[in-house]
């Protein structure tokens, strides 16, 4: 009776890892039970008589305390083998939180592999296309030759023609014919000519040049980009033409002395 209660108390709270844990103390429990609820060699009960109270007394008392003992070593060896379960499932939750947490970084590291790879290539995918849109810009615009610098006859003509092509940047009238008459008639074309018998020789600044201008003419129509020698023949024409554009409208207004 005492081991049939003792099972059915406990096996309601245990699991089958600790009815299998109990069962060999149990089975060692009922061993002790059975020896101790025979009576001891000094109470032994001859067969067939019936035993003294005291005797009977004798046996329930050491039955009690076998079972006593038996119900302790059971309690400690549930109790033992419950922290031991504990301790395995808190081990085991703390290796999967720690697996779980390792999954997630290399998840992590993965994704942003990932997304600098994805960077990466469409950077480079817009630098190919930037690269090919400028050599396509560099095929399409039409080659600029370069401009060679123009060239003049160091001669009349040559004067002349530089002489006009500076006219008309700065917005000073005339033309070829107009300038060729004038000269012929002032200087010859002698760009060194002087005038050394008139009014304004007598008064000390003769004419000079190819159109026979006199210094302080030529200094106050100076036209800038040409030298300031008086005798320079591109500077001369071009002062001259200036002066007489002040005066007269135009150089081609000119038919006499000026």
């Amino acid at each position: 009776m005492p081991k049939n209660i003792l099972n059915r108390a406990y096996s309601r709270a245990l699991t089958k890892q600790h009815k299998i844990a109990v069962a060999g103390v149990a089975a060692l429990g009922t061993a002790a039970l059975a020896l101790s609820a025979a009576p001891s060699s000094a109470e032994t009960v001859t067969t067939g008589a019936p035993a003294t109270a005291s005797q009977v007394a004798t046996s329930q008392a050491a039955a009690g305390t076998v079972l006593q003992n038996v119900k302790g070593t059971v309690t400690d060896q549930f109790a033992a083998d419950t922290l031991k379960l504990d301790a395995f499932a808190a081990q085991k939750k703390a290796a999967d939180a720690a697996a779980a947490k390792k999954a997630a970084a290399a998840k992590a590291v993965e994704a942003a592999a990932k997304k600098a790879a994805a960077e990466a290539a469409a950077k480079k995918a817009a630098q190919v296309r930037a690269a090919k849109a400028a050599a396509t810009r560099s095929v399409e615009r039409p080659q600029m030759q370069p401009v060679a610098a123009k060239t003049y006859a160091n001669n009349l003509d040559g004067w002349i023609r530089q002489s006009l092509d500076i006219m008309k940047a700065k917005g000073i009238p005339g033309s070829y014919s107009g300038l060729h008459r004038n000269i012929m008639r002032e200087s010859s074309g002698n760009p060194m000519a002087i005038n050394n018998w008139d009014i304004n020789a007598v008064n000390g600044i003769p004419s000079k040049g190819l159109l026979q201008v006199i210094p302080p003419t030529f200094q106050a129509y100076h036209v800038a980009g040409t030298s300031w020698n008086i005798y320079d023949p591109v500077a001369n024409i071009t002062a001259a033409a200036n002066y007489a554009a002040h005066r007269y409208g135009s150089i081609d207004n000119v038919n006499s002395a000026y």
